[in-house]
């Protein structure tokens, strides 16, 4: 009863936080002129929370393992919950993306501690297969769920209700959390201070250079920001080597198996996930489809990747996971080249075929994912595992995201069929990502027999809790 309770809670939890994380998509331009922002303004209302939930999902991971992993869902829940409030009372653009960059703060703790708890509960590799699959498919129930309600909402009251919303789903999941079990690693409880400042910054001030590089690279600001950022993370690394008592043990990338769910998380963001999110937009202004229709549209792809995702447990025990997300990946390049058929005369339906194939394709990935990042770390680092493949997404997307800003740019005037021209540049970009991210996957497990595990975190041990 404990195992189906915490596989529910955390898996409406990740639903929870990519509602709030897809929520702006439909309602961007109710959002935008409600706080009053320019382009420029506009961009951070669509970025900030990525910039949250990329700068701590790996730290999220790592103090779950080490001090709890109910104990850090709740905190998550109820940041996500306040910053949402913050959010829907925010009076202007900058207090808006704060709250937004705090929720994803809160919802990296959600995400990350939440996959470490089923992982802890499901422990048996037949169950942690279903429950996986499972969360997976929560995945894709939060990404379609979000433009939906978010623009339902705007369209009966405000588009400050869906984080109305959000605030009471996040309450209720914080106090569902309470009934179920805790978790901890038997590995150290010493926080790395110096490696969890050097990654937040660095990370944050990179996925804020990526944004605010957007807006034109001829500023000295995102260059600063980016070099910041570099220079940080580099920092993390050397942190970490000299460090007794790492928040990332850096042997872990010799493992085929992490590396491989990393390089497929990052794929992810850079193809589909920064397609996506480019899509909405794009059928707005250049086919004139209303807000409403692109939201359905999104539909398109994320509902099949929740049964897929649900499914993906009954494939052969022969297909390894390293097979199921290089197949997938590649399965998903097919579908975003499918939309290169687009012309300015096309309606919605032009989207379909190749979206469901994406989408397909998607829920099997989601679910792989979600079960090689806890088994490809060492046991009682499930809430690590999962810190760093989503972080790893995350960082993807962003810089996908910021890669299709700037291919999809029209040369010159802006007319339908330049936006469409751009769109084929975009689609051919992203789909190269996917299939990039397909070989890699596969090239990286050929060297599975041949590399030594790493060795479980170092330190002292502490009390085991339910695992």
């Amino acid at each position: 009863m404990s195992a189906r309770r915490t596989l529910a809670t955390a898996s409406l939890g990740t639903v929870a936080v990519l509602v709030a994380f897809t929520a702006p998509l439909a309602g961007f331009t109710q959002t935008v002129a409600g706080l009053g922002a320019g382009p420029e303004g506009g961009t951070w209302v669509l970025s900030s929370m990525s910039i949250g939930l990329g700068a701590f999902l790996l730290t999220a991971g790592r103090l779950a393992d080490d001090y709890g992993r109910r104990r850090w869902f709740v905190v998550g829940c109820l940041v996500l919950g306040l910053s949402s409030l913050a959010a829907a009372v925010a009076p202007g653009v900058v207090t808006f993306v704060v709250a937004r960059i705090i929720s994803g703060v809160g919802g990296a703790a959600v995400v990350a501690a939440g996959l470490g708890m089923i992982a802890a509960e499901h422990p048996a590799p037949t169950d942690r297969a279903r429950a996986t699959g499972l969360w997976g498919a929560s995945v894709g129930a939060g990404i379609a769920v979000g433009p939906l309600l978010g623009n339902y909402l705007g369209l009966l009251h405000s588009w400050r209700d869906v984080y109305l919303v959000l605030l009471l789903a996040s309450l209720a999941l914080a106090v569902a959390a309470r009934g179920c079990p805790d978790s901890r690693s038997g590995g150290q409880a010493r926080l790395d201070l110096p490696g969890v400042a050097s990654l937040a910054v660095g990370t944050g001030a990179a996925l804020a250079g990526l944004t605010e590089g957007r807006q034109g690279w001829d500023r000295p600001l995102p260059v600063l920001l980016l070099v910041l950022g570099v220079s940080l993370m580099a920092c993390f690394v050397v942190v970490e080597l000299r460090s007794d008592h790492p928040m990332l043990d850096l042997t872990l990338l010799r493992r085929p198996a992490f590396a491989a769910v990393n390089v497929a998380g990052l794929a992810t963001g850079a193809g589909i996930i920064a397609l996506m999110s480019y899509l909405a937009g794009f059928v707005g202004a250049a086919l004139s489809v209303p807000a409403t229709t692109a939201a359905w549209l999104m539909l398109a792809w994320s509902l099949p990747s929740v049964v897929t995702a649900v499914a993906a447990r009954r494939l052969p025990d022969a297909w390894s996971g390293r097979s199921r997300m290089a197949g997938a990946l590649v399965v998903v390049s097919a579908g975003q080249l499918w939309l290169l058929g687009v012309s300015t005369d096309s309606g919605p339906g032009a989207f379909v075929p190749g979206l469901l194939v994406a989408g397909v394709a998607t829920g099997v990935l989601n679910a792989a994912m979600g079960r090689e990042s806890t088994t490809s770390v060492p046991p009682g680092s499930a809430g690590l595992g999962s810190g760093a493949n989503n972080t790893a997404r995350y960082l993807g997307s962003a810089v996908g995201v910021t890669l299709v800003s700037v291919v999809a740019a029209p040369t010159g005037a802006v007319t339908a069929a330049a936006l469409v021209d751009g769109w084929h540049r975009a689609v051919l970009v992203t789909a190269v990502a996917s299939l990039a991210g397909g070989l890699g996957v596969l090239l990286l497990g050929e060297r599975t027999k041949t590399v030594a595990p790493a060795p479980a975190p170092r330190g002292p041990a502490q009390p085991s809790e339910g695992v």
